[in-house]
């Protein structure tokens, strides 16, 4: 099956079970979509990482095979922690990897590349591209007064943040 035959995946809106959360019906199914949008770009983000990891060369290897393999983890943890809002606003997790190459808004990587250096430029552009998204539902969940989901991507916005500038300080940028 071609990408072209895939049925456009739907946009989790839909809350359909029962929830702690005291948030309206509307402005839950408005937040859970937006989350099941970074889910989709952090899965992505995740399996760029790790494509990064696994085919780094260079002088620079012995420092970026760790770290890649740091930052994947911690996407990990930052997809599991939106996939679970999601769920505890009362809507489903679309985390799958079919749903994330329909949904994701980062760039597809280049699995042919190799250099150290080049994989962190490449990086940067992914990281900003996902920094941009939790800072839009960030802005979102605050608007709606959804302080629990605001706050918890701030704390990842603060990672993630830190993660970037790793990347662009071994750029020396």
């Amino acid at each position: 099956m071609n990408r072209s035959t895939l049925k456009p995946s739907p946009r989790p809106s839909a809350v359909r079970t029962s929830t702690p959360s005291n948030l309206n019906d509307a402005t839950r199914e408005r937040v859970v979509a937006e989350l099941n949008d970074r889910l989709a770009d952090g899965t992505d983000l995740h399996s760029q990482v790790k494509v990064a990891h696994w085919n780094v060369k260079g002088p620079q290897f012995a420092s970026l095979h760790p770290l890649f393999e740091a930052f994947a983890g911690q996407i990990a943890g930052w997809n599991d922690e939106l996939a679970e809002r999601a769920v505890i606003l009362g809507g489903a997790a679309y985390g799958t990897v079919r749903h994330a190459a329909r949904a994701s808004r980062l760039a597809e990587y280049p699995c042919e590349v190799t250099r150290d250096l080049e994989h962190v430029e490449l990086l940067v552009a992914r990281f900003d591209t996902f920094a941009e998204g939790l800072r839009a539902t960030r802005g979102l969940a605050e608007e709606l007064g959804d302080i629990d989901t605001a706050d918890l991507l701030t704390a990842m916005l603060q990672q993630h943040e830190k993660n970037g500038w790793l990347l662009r300080a071994t750029l020396g940028v």
